[in-house]
C-alpha cells in the first residue's frame, strides 16, 4: 500500500454488504466472493480514505495478492518508514492497495486495474502474472482489520524474478513454507490468517 493518504479517496462498500455475516479469516466461498465484486457498482462509492480509517460502518476494499513461486511463498518484512506506524517491523504475503478511481473499470466490479498497479508500484519484475481470486478475507478484531475487506488473489511467479521497489520501506524475497511459519507470530493479522488457511498451517486459530 503505497503513496500517502492526504486527500485521497478510496472504494469502500457499506459493512452490512461487506460483511453479510461474521467470519473471522480467509473464507473460500466463490458465491459470496462473486456477489461482493457484483455489489461494488450498486453498492460501492469513493470517500476519503482518512475518514474510512475511522469509520467501521463502511469496509475499504483491499485486493490481497499472495505471490508464489511454486511452493515458496514471496515474504516481505514492512520498516519503520512506512506511513503506518501499526504495520512496522511486521512480516507479510499480501500484496496489495487501496483502491481509488480510475483504477480500471470498477464501475463493473473489475478490480485487476487496481491489482496492476499496485503490482508495479510495490515491485520490480518483467512480467504481470495472472491474478487468480480465491476468497475474502476479514478480521475485526484488529484496529487495521475492522474497516477493510480482503478480495484475496494467488498469483504464480513460475520461476522468474522479482524484487521489491521501494526498499526503504519494505523487504522480500521469495521463502520456503517452514521460513514462513517461522515468523507467523510477528506478522500481519491478514498474512497470517491467509497463510494458516493456503498453507494447511497448525497452530494459527482462524474462529
Amino acid at each position: 500500500m503505497t503513496g500517502t493518504r492526504g486527500g485521497e479517496r478510496v472504494l469502500v462498500l457499506p459493512r452490512s454488504v461487506a460483511i453479510p455475516r461474521p467470519w473471522r479469516g480467509l473464507l473460500e466461498d466463490h458465491a459470496l466472493l462473486a456477489a461482493t465484486i457484483d455489489a461494488i457498482p450498486t453498492h460501492g462509492r469513493f470517500e476519503p480514505r482518512d475518514a474510512m480509517e475511522e469509520d467501521p460502518s463502511f469496509k475499504q476494499v483491499i485486493p490481497y495478492l499472495v505471490l508464489r513461486d511454486g511452493p515458496r511463498w514471496f515474504l516481505m518484512r514492512r520498516t519503520r518508514a512506512g506511513a503506518d506506524a501499526r504495520l512496522h517491523d511486521r512480516w507479510s504475503i499480501g500484496i496489495g492497495g487501496h483502491l481509488n478511481p480510475g483504477d480500471g473499470d470498477l464501475g463493473n466490479g473489475d478490480l485487476a486495474g487496481g491489482l496492476r498497479r499496485e503490482w508495479s508500484e510495490e515491485l520490480v519484475a518483467a512480467f504481470v502474472p495472472d491474478f487468480r481470486p480465491v476468497g475474502l478475507l476479514n478480521d475485526d478484531e484488529t484496529g487495521v482489520g475492522s474497516v477493510h475487506l480482503g478480495i484475496v488473489y494467488v498469483a504464480d511467479a513460475q520461476g522468474r524474478p522479482v524484487a521489491i521497489r521501494e526498499t526503504d520501506k519494505l523487504t522480500g524475497a521469495f521463502a520456503s513454507t517452514a521460513d514462513v511459519a517461522d515468523v507467523v507470530d510477528g506478522m500481519e493479522s491478514w498474512s497470517e490468517l491467509v497463510f494458516a488457511a493456503l498453507s494447511g498451517a497448525t497452530g494459527v486459530a482462524v474462529p
